[in-house]
């Protein structure tokens, strides 16, 4: 049975964010995200990545090849809306944002206010190992699906506790 997952802010290829993110090296960092992602994704499944493939460069969209399933990328600040003809070679979809069983999925968190009164969760990427904050505490309207948070692996909505 297929699964829909949800991922953000892969970076392959991005030296700094390797580095950031604790990786010796990006080569190191790359293979441990492809690893991460192939222990979990079923060749059936679909993944939303939320964004941020690279940094802005077409030299790694190699890596998404040694993915498993069919991919959905929703672009992000580092995509480069004039690549997606290269981009589609290795992915099913590029899109800005999606609807998805009423649910926001977008690369940046949707603004508070557009909470308020169009939808009530929000998957995202973009702030990498923070969350989103309301009032001083974590607002559990918002899934923040950057690779730090989960462990570089794909999840369901059940594994990030959503009921839709």
């Amino acid at each position: 049975m297929s699964q829909v997952r949800f991922i953000a802010d892969l970076h392959f290829g991005h030296r700094w964010m390797a580095e950031h993110r604790g990786f010796p090296d990006v080569f190191t960092h790359d293979e441990h995200i492809v690893d991460q992602w192939n222990s979990v994704v079923n060749k059936k499944d679909v993944t939303y990545i939320l964004g941020d493939i690279t940094m802005a460069s077409m030299d790694h969209y190699y890596r998404l090849d040694a993915l498993t399933g069919r991919k959905i990328v929703i672009l992000g600040n580092h995509d480069n809306p004039a690549h997606v003809p290269e981009l589609l070679k290795y992915v099913d979809k590029v899109a800005g944002m999606v609807s998805y069983k009423g649910i926001w999925i977008t690369h940046c968190p949707v603004h508070p206010m557009e909470m308020a009164y169009r939808v009530n969760k929000n998957i995202h990427g973009h702030i990498h190992e923070k969350i989103v904050m309301l009032d001083g505490v974590p607002d559990a309207r918002y899934y923040c699906v950057s690779g730090e948070h989960v462990d570089y692996k794909p999840q369901t909505l059940i594994q990030l506790g959503i009921r839709a």
